[in-house]
């Protein structure tokens, strides 16, 4: 019988864990962390995932701040607004909310965030630092799969791991961290061009998911016992809901899951713990400057 990876329950309970460290800041007089964010357009899927990091951040006890612009921000303008919470010090950490506008390069705009106060972790001096292993604010997708891996105690030292896909967001970084120190796994990642695909999966002890293709990992890919983690998200239609949409991850779960050790749901298993990354990732900017 598998076990399921609650994100939801972890992160609250990593939320209750800083709520105490921010009370305990301001009983000593000190400052509260602050976490602002750059929305720029009007993508449904940003606008939502804002909102629920400006809720995370009340929950918290954390300062929290919105900057919102149309699809017709020019990058120039943008780059003046990063530079304005680079130089702001009320600001701990900021994010700038992917995907921008065609118009706008986000490597430009990721290279302009101050590396202190790279929340999301994808500025290059951050994952530098996380390449050869020294304190660095990491990615918040793969913060959050690495302390779900912690908490619910899954074994990874000597382990066969397979992450699926290669982004500079999610399957780059958790493969690093992964393979790292302490974490101990060894790790293949395959993507759209890799031969015999499915036979590497079938190896695998853990499966990490990270395509955004729906129900991409099917059951006989899957051996008996393994860690299956699903980042994927996929917005498809669905009658069966008052928004007329629901989330689709990358394993076919109801097929897949009866042969897992642990699985994470979609929604509710990574999702919130990414978020709970950018505070981590905010707190620890805010404690560094006392």
């Amino acid at each position: 019988m598998y076990r399921l990876i609650d994100g939801k329950k972890i992160a609250a309970e990593v939320k209750q864990e800083i709520a105490l460290q921010v009370t305990q800041l301001k009983s000593a007089g000190k400052k509260v962390p602050h976490l602002a964010a750059i929305l720029v357009g009007d993508n449904g899927s940003s606008q939502t995932y804002v909102a629920n990091k400006v809720k995370d951040c009340e929950e918290v006890g954390f300062k929290s701040s919105v900057l919102k612009f149309g699809n017709d921000l020019k990058e120039a303008d943008l780059l003046i607004h990063i530079a304005n919470l680079n130089n702001d010090d009320d600001v701990d950490g900021f994010i700038v909310q992917l995907p921008l506008p065609a118009h706008i390069s986000e490597n430009k705009v990721i290279e302009a965030i101050d590396p202190e106060k790279d929340a999301d972790g994808f500025h290059p001096v951050n994952l530098g630092r996380m390449m050869i292993g020294i304190p660095s604010y990491l990615p918040a997708t793969p913060f959050g799969i690495i302390e779900l891996i912690k908490r619910y105690k899954i074994e990874t030292a000597g382990k066969n791991c397979v992450v699926i896909g290669r982004s500079n967001i999610v399957g780059r970084p958790v493969s690093i961290l992964l393979s790292q120190k302490g974490m101990d796994a060894s790790v293949t990642v395959v993507h759209s061009r890799t031969k015999n695909i499915e036979s590497i999966i079938h190896n695998a002890d853990i499966i990490i998911s990270a395509i955004g293709s729906p129900l991409f990992v099917k059951a006989g890919m899957v051996k008996e016992g393994a860690v299956v983690i699903d980042v994927g998200t996929t917005r498809v239609s669905s009658p069966d809901t008052k928004s007329g949409f629901k989330l689709i991850g990358d394993v076919d779960f109801d097929n897949v899951a009866p042969k897992c050790s642990y699985i994470t749901p979609v929604p509710g298993g990574v999702g919130p713990m990414t978020r709970v990354g950018l505070l981590l990732n905010t707190l620890t900017a805010c404690m560094k400057k006392m």
